[in-house]
């Protein structure tokens, strides 16, 4: 079965079509039952589109691994798990999510795309709308709650799962990788950093949230690439700039780009963020991620 996202556009007569993607081969709970604090969360899951109609989950209560598998001649023995963003209430699952996991599973990679907990979002509240507003049946479900931890638990949640199927898979437990986007940014970092048990073998911080706060754990920091556009006008390229300094400065391999236009979301063309995959392939291939072992 497919993943869709309906969009309804407002004409004459409302005229809805599906946005496709392409389908994981098996997905993977994170947890044996409810995630962890989510015991109350009531709600529906949902696909939709954003107002420029790429494909978007909400509401996500049950975390889980979307599994992509490279081509078994070609598999490297490696695995990257994929964070989109959505500033914790979307997650942007096509160019943040599946695009990448293909990508990935060109370069041998197997590719698991995360989807982790966000804060709720009202179904009938305008497309625009940042969700979530007092009254609204649910939203008052995370009363109290950071769902921005809960999600970062999901990142970390993410690599033990990874670690526990490697073998499955055919990929090494410690050839685990994690990519993330602007708020699946802040769910890499977070494990990252978090503990060693959670941590990715390597990391992409791409126009990561929260990037300039987060510093090396000094019991074994993953090497980290990071991208960003030196025009983002969300995030802005400081805390790229920061993270860069903080993993040089404990002399942990790190790479990083600034590329001078791109945007947040590299969605202004034209420039060399449009093709930042190919320096994160580079990357991966210097450290011998590509490498069969």
């Amino acid at each position: 079965m497919r993943l869709s996202a309906l969009v309804c556009v407002a004409t004459v007569a409302a005229m809805c079509v599906a946005a496709e993607l392409a389908p994981p081969a098996r997905e993977i709970p994170l947890y044996g039952g409810t995630a962890p604090g989510s015991e109350n969360w009531t709600w529906s899951e949902r696909m939709v589109t954003s107002p420029g109609g790429m494909p978007m989950a909400q509401n996500v209560v049950r975390p889980v691994l979307l599994y992509y598998p490279a081509p078994k001649g070609a598999a490297v023995g490696t695995a990257m798990i994929v964070a989109p963003g959505g500033g914790f209430r979307n997650l942007m699952m096509s160019y943040e999510g599946v695009d990448v996991a293909r990508r990935m599973n060109e370069l041998g990679v197997d590719a698991l795309v995360l989807k982790y907990r966000l804060i709720y979002t009202d179904p009938n509240a305008p497309a625009q709308s940042p969700g979530g507003r007092a009254g609204v049946p649910g939203a008052g479900s995370q009363a109290g709650q950071n769902v921005r931890e809960l999600a970062g638990a999901d990142g970390q949640q993410a690599v033990r799962v990874a670690r526990q199927h490697a073998a499955e898979f055919g990929v090494r437990p410690d050839r685990i990788g994690m990519i993330g986007y602007s708020a699946g940014g802040a769910v890499v970092l977070a494990a990252a950093t978090g503990p060693v048990d959670a941590r990715p073998n390597f990391a992409a911080a791409i126009y990561a949230a929260g990037a300039g706060a987060a510093q090396p754990p000094a019991d074994g920091a993953p090497p980290m690439f990071i991208a960003v556009a030196a025009d983002d006008q969300a995030v802005g390229y400081q805390g790229s700039l920061d993270l860069f300094g903080a993993w040089r400065k404990a002399s942990v391999p790190v790479e990083l780009h600034v590329f001078q236009t791109g945007a947040h979301g590299f969605s202004k063309k034209g420039g060399g963020a449009d093709r930042y995959l190919d320096r994160l392939e580079e990357w991966m291939r210097v450290n011998g991620w590509l490498t069969r072992p």
